[in-house]
């Protein structure tokens, strides 16, 4: 698909130059020609070198100059100025990404598909900036969309399963329609946990059968953070500027903090989940993932607001003019108040991981920031797994009526029933289709557990929401119900009201699952900052800020100054590049570490 993609995508580019050097230079040879296709100084952007000694399993993947600017770790200002210079143009800047993809991607696996279309949509855009028409901030500016959202265009939108190849959907995901709008530039789809991880609750994150293994630059044996795993990938290795995930519990946070990334978790109803791959219409948002708080606000600039096929959205509390008009410098910081949950979330983080985000908050406070410790949510002797992640932890506390898993499998027999109706060009029309099917194409699709390295448990999830038959009974409503009490008024709340103290916004270790599992259950925000590296495995780590509902505008300002923080004061904890650890391994599953 990526090949097709690609040939199609230089057809087009051989269209859009003027003439051909054969037509410039009457000297032009056969000759020339065979030579000019052969590459005799591979390195270092052609081939990863081959390192040794204490560099041995470490890849370098450069990044060529860029009709000479350096794309590499560009911001979003940065490529404007060279587009508004005349510097540079959309379409070379895309074909640039183009590069990168085929330098790199054949490593990571981020990509699912290239858009066949994107040179033309990137000349179309030139053209309208050479007319003095300007979109926005985004206006040629390449991004991707994870694969369980919508675009009404030659590509696939499939949520990594082979069984929606070919389906027609009916129209844009609304967040793709705004984008379009803007003037940002979709350069194809990203890969993703397959049904971003609905179907199975033992597997191998990153993994799709129509994607395969999505890695992380940053260690390529290891969990690469889910399920908008490719959208994080590309983000980090510098394939694309900024990308679209999803997220029902974790899926935008999780694999931005293991990338090194700004993720943007927004409140449930202020981006559209209209045209998304469903899986609980309760928890569901589109978010953002950036390498600066900058960009990811812009990204999110460009995809909040109303839409009548969401009925979330119509009581969503955003301010007029977008969340950039919040951003921060550090004096920002100075008379901020936050809280540190240490009980709830942090004891549980490891050592190593404290001990970095502890110096980091430090610095925090140094700036002019109170920090206030044991910030705790009341009920977190209850609600919070000790030992992990766990969506089912009421059941295993032996209270179904307290647990997210509840409600969210019961919302996805109804959501994915109602989205597949819209679906043209496919016999994929129920839960119980899918389920067949990958039970039919159980050597891809892994429907039997223990057949497919990938997908260990089956397709559990799948089963367990089957076997709920979309009935929203008693237990059902309490579920719900409780996980919003705790969560909300008797949680974050009342974490952020300490003791008659109004706090700005919570501190809390992302890497700990806990935490964004409990915004989570509550439908509010987190903002996730790079803040550190393991030195075990060289995966990066966070430092998010939580909030309540509708925050957004105070979490925007600031982790921009934070970040503004970190990059003034010479701190280590912050993002760093890539390492490509590993980088000519191919386990599956990848280590959970």
């Amino acid at each position: 698909m990526l090949f097709r993609s690609f040939l199609a995508a230089i057809s087009i580019a051989f269209n859009l130059l003027s003439s051909s050097v054969a037509h410039k230079d009457p000297n032009y040879n056969a000759s020339q020609l065979v030579e000019s296709q052969t590459v005799e100084s591979p390195y270092p952007y052609d081939f990863p070198v081959l390192q040794n000694g204490s560099l041995a399993d470490s890849g370098w993947f450069p990044m060529p100059l860029c009709h000479g600017f350096r794309l590499e770790e560009a911001t979003i200002d940065q490529l404007q100025r060279e587009l508004s210079s005349g510097r540079l143009t959309s379409v070379q800047l895309a074909l640039c990404y183009l590069q990168r993809v085929y330098q790199a991607d054949g490593y990571i696996r981020a990509i699912m598909e290239i858009n066949p279309d994107f040179l033309e949509i990137a000349q179309a855009l030139d053209r309208e900036r050479a007319k003095g028409r300007v979109r926005g901030p985004l206006h040629g500016i390449p991004f991707l969309v994870k694969d369980n959202i919508g675009t009404k265009d030659k590509m696939e939108t499939t949520a990594g399963s082979w069984m929606l190849l070919g389906s027609v959907i009916p129209r844009d995901a609304h967040v793709v329609h705004l984008l379009r709008e803007s003037g940002a530039l979709l350069m194809g789809h990203a890969t993703l946990s397959e049904w971003a991880d609905m179907r199975s609750n033992l597997y191998s994150e990153g993994y799709s059968a129509r994607g395969d293994q999505c890695r992380s630059p940053y260690n390529l044996t290891t969990n690469p953070g889910g399920s908008s795993s490719g959208s994080a990938a590309a983000v980090a290795a510098n394939i694309i500027t900024f990308a679209l995930g999803t997220e029902t519990d974790g899926s935008v946070i999780n694999p931005a903090e293991r990338n090194a990334l700004v993720g943007i978790k927004p409140t449930v109803g202020l981006t559209s989940r209209a045209g998304v791959i469903p899986e609980s219409h309760n928890q569901d948002t589109v978010g953002c993932l950036a390498r600066t708080v900058r960009d990811a606000t812009y990204c999110l600039d460009g995809i909040y607001g109303q839409d009548p096929r969401d009925n979330f959205t119509l009581v969503q509390q955003a301010p007029a003019g977008g969340f950039a008009q919040f951003l921060a410098n550090k004096e920002a910081l100075k008379g901020a108040v936050f809280g540190l949950p240490w009980l709830s979330f942090w004891q549980l983080a490891p050592q190593n991981q404290q001990d970095q985000l502890v110096e980091l908050v430090d610095l925090i406070e140094s700036a002019g920031a109170t920090i206030v410790n044991g910030t705790e949510l009341p009920h977190w002797q209850t609600i919070i797994s000790p030992n992990f992640w766990n969506w089912d932890y009421g059941t295993t506390r032996g209270y179904s009526n307290e647990s997210e898993y509840t409600y969210v499998k019961t919302d996805f027999y109804n959501d994915i029933t109602k989205y597949l109706t819209e679906l043209n060009n496919t016999v994929i029309k129920s839960l119980e289709d899918i389920v067949q099917y990958n039970i039919d194409n159980v050597g891809s699709e892994g429907g039997i557990p223990n057949i497919h390295p990938a997908f260990q448990s089956g397709q559990d999830g799948f089963n367990a929401s089957l076997a709920t038959g979309g009935i929203m009974d008693e237990t059902y409503w309490q579920a719900l119900s409780f996980c919003h009490r705790t969560t909300r008024e008797e949680g974050i709340d009342a974490a952020l009201y300490n003791n008659g103290t109004q706090l700005t916004a919570l501190l809390v270790p992302p890497d700990v699952g806990q935490t964004y599992q409990i915004a989570a259950q509550a439908g509010y925000p987190m903002i996730t900052l790079p803040a550190g590296v393991s030195s075990e495995t060289g995966m990066p780590f966070g430092l998010a800020l939580m909030g309540t509902a509708w925050s957004e505008r105070t979490l925007v300002r600031y982790a921009s100054a934070i970040e503004d923080l970190q990059a003034s004061s010479g701190t280590k904890y912050k993002r760093t590049a890539p390492l490509w650890l590993d980088y000519r391994s191919k386990n599956i599953p990848v280590n959970n570490v």
